[in-house]
């Protein structure tokens, strides 16, 4: 589903980003991307949307190279950034509805898609209002909506529970697993560790701009440690050298 090989990626005057980063996502993982702040993960992320350009490497998503079809490969996914950008001077219908437009998704699968999503999110009494009103957590909710009306195979998500309530956040978990029953993928960066351990299949350690560990969550519990203490152990290691 999702292909990175050897992702390289620096800023002009600056040693931060990342370095031969490589993953392999498939149907039906949840995958949890974890790291310090500052270690790589929102580059990586941007690199994947086709945000970001990069020095070297591949990204192949659904057997499509960003870099050489970027208009394909981005049908197949959708981007929720951790700090929605919004066009504050429309209504939250005028947004779903320019969204939907982009990805040419007709009338009738859009209103089924955005009565759905925004009934789960308790967001449709207030669709008629400005962006510009909106609380974080609501605009949050907004490009969640947006980023499901098309369907996307894979799902690329930076911190997506900031921000959100309890019941929002159990509802994304839970539509989070249906995409990968459904023959999806996850990939996403987060600081809640606990959670990662409970949703994930498979996660990745990222310090400094480079992999450090790649793993199934079930070889993490059969080691006897929690993923928060093998975190810190990479932090200790870190340290220590």
């Amino acid at each position: 589903m999702l292909t990175i090989s050897h992702l390289t990626k620096h800023y002009k005057g600056s040693n931060k980003g990342i370095t031969d980063l490589s993953l392999n996502i498939e149907a039906q993982d949840i995958y949890g991307f974890i790291g310090h702040n500052g270690a790589g993960k929102t580059t990586t992320l941007k690199c994947i949307a086709g945000i970001h350009g990069f020095d070297s490497g591949t990204i192949i998503i659904d057997g499509i190279d960003i870099s050489k079809n970027p208009i394909e490969a981005k049908k197949r996914f959708a981007y929720i950034p951790d700090n929605p950008d919004l066009y504050e001077y429309l209504t939250g219908i005028q947004y779903l509805n320019f969204i939907a437009d982009i990805f040419k998704i007709e009338k009738e699968e859009r209103t089924k898609q955005i009565k759905n999503y925004s009934n789960q999110f308790e967001l449709t009494s207030s669709l008629g209002d400005l962006i510009s009103t909106y609380s974080h957590g609501m605009k949050q909710k907004l490009v969640i909506i947006a980023a499901l009306i098309h369907q996307p195979k894979l799902l690329i998500l930076d911190e997506p529970f900031v921000g959100l309530d309890p019941k929002s956040t159990v509802i994304l978990k839970e539509i989070m697993n249906n995409i990968c029953l459904n023959g999806g993928a996850i990939f996403f960066s987060t600081h809640i560790l606990d959670v990662a351990e409970k949703l994930c299949n498979k996660i990745a350690i990222i310090k400094d701009g480079k992999l450090v560990i790649s793993t199934n969550i079930e070889q993490v519990v059969n080691s006897g440690m929690s993923l928060e203490s093998m975190f810190m152990e990479v932090l200790k290691d870190d340290v220590s050298n």
